[in-house]
């Protein structure tokens, strides 16, 4: 069911924020686990072919029984924390963008943030965008940083889908993989870096849900047995809703920024589908290479997908000082939204 509610949000910050912030560090969790296409092919009425043409996916992780999204997050965070030489106790703010949060209550960030000894960070979740929460996360870090008593943020995305997904589905069960993102968000000298606007959209849909466990459709054994806590999808309409709303957003992002598309060197797409990815690219106009891809051999990683792939710039070391680029999203709901930034 879509409801046609469209609600768009585009803000201009004009030359960025007036207090500009670098991304100092970067790291990611992976689990040592592999699920290849070929192990799903055993118990999924699928193929290796069709997997691979339809979503561009050969390998995902997934998370041992026994550990849980907060225990990604405190991985990813450590080597983010160490390549920006930032002590956990040093943190004004840890927070976690993430659908499958440790319990409904209490808070994954406040778990994290207390496993890593970051006594005196606030703790925030940001949840209910699903696969856009880390671009939603970056935008609050962003804005908190504005506050002269903050200084340092360190920003999780992680999701373990193969929590939510039910296993005998041949279309959920293909597409996600488990994994968590880290950066570190620093108060920086070098102005003009940082945020330099943001375009955000909305359309109510439930083409993307999880319908059991709120207060709606509270767990019941029912709900259990009907599979209803399980992740439900129209890939159908992801497609449509993915390519239409990545670029019109990413375009948008970058007019009110002021920066020729063309001058954008990075583009940091959600990692929902290797097709979506080129038809976002093709629809923009820039060189496919220009866009990281890590859903080939991590699957839709969900909020991390982003991260996944502007860690992998990082790494790599092409992401130099005073590129620009842009992270964008969509996730259930409908909401999407892009960021276009430059590096410090």
């Amino acid at each position: 069911m879509t409801v046609a509610l469209e609600q768009p949000l585009v803000h201009q910050t004009g030359a960025g924020l007036s207090v500009p912030f670098a991304i100092t560090g970067t790291g990611i969790h992976l689990p040592p686990t592999v699920v290849t296409n070929q192990e799903l092919v055993r118990s999924l009425d699928t193929s290796d072919e069709w997997i691979t043409s339809r979503t561009g996916i050969r390998e995902r992780r997934r998370l041992a029984p026994h550990l849980a999204t907060s225990d990604m997050c405190v991985a990813a965070a450590r080597p983010a924390l160490e390549a920006a030489g930032v002590e956990p106790g040093r943190l004004d703010a840890v927070i976690v963008a993430t659908y499958t949060w440790d319990q409904p209550l209490l808070s994954t960030a406040l778990i994290v943030k207390d496993a890593l000894g970051a006594h005196r960070a606030l703790s925030l979740d940001v949840t209910t965008a699903a696969c856009a929460s880390g671009v939603q996360a970056m935008l609050i870090a962003a804005h908190l940083l504005q506050n002269p008593s903050i200084t340092t943020i360190l920003l999780l995305a992680a999701d373990c889908a193969s929590r939510v997904t039910d296993p005998t589905d041949r279309t959920t069960g293909v597409f996600f993989g488990d994994a968590a993102a880290a950066v570190v968000l620093t108060r920086t000298d070098s102005r003009g870096s940082g945020l330099l606007s943001y375009s955000l959209g909305s359309q109510l849909s439930y083409d993307v849900q999880i319908p059991a466990g709120g207060s709606r459709m509270p767990a019941s054994t029912a709900t259990v047995t009907a599979g209803d806590h399980y992740l439900a999808m129209d890939g159908r309409a992801v497609w449509n809703a993915a390519t239409t709303r990545l670029p019109e957003s990413i375009i948008s992002a970058v007019e009110h920024a002021g920066v020729p598309i063309d001058q954008v060197r990075h583009f940091f797409l959600h990692q929902a589908n290797l097709n979506i990815l080129n038809e976002t690219t093709a629809a923009l106009g820039v060189p496919r290479e220009r866009a990281p891809v890590t859903i080939d051999r991590l699957g839709n990683t969900g909020s991390a997908g982003v991260f996944t792939a502007l860690h992998t710039a990082v790494a790599e070391g092409s992401l130099l000082p005073g590129d620009t680029y842009v992270l964008s999203g969509i996730g259930a709901g409908f909401q999407w939204g892009s960021l276009c930034l430059r590096h410090a």
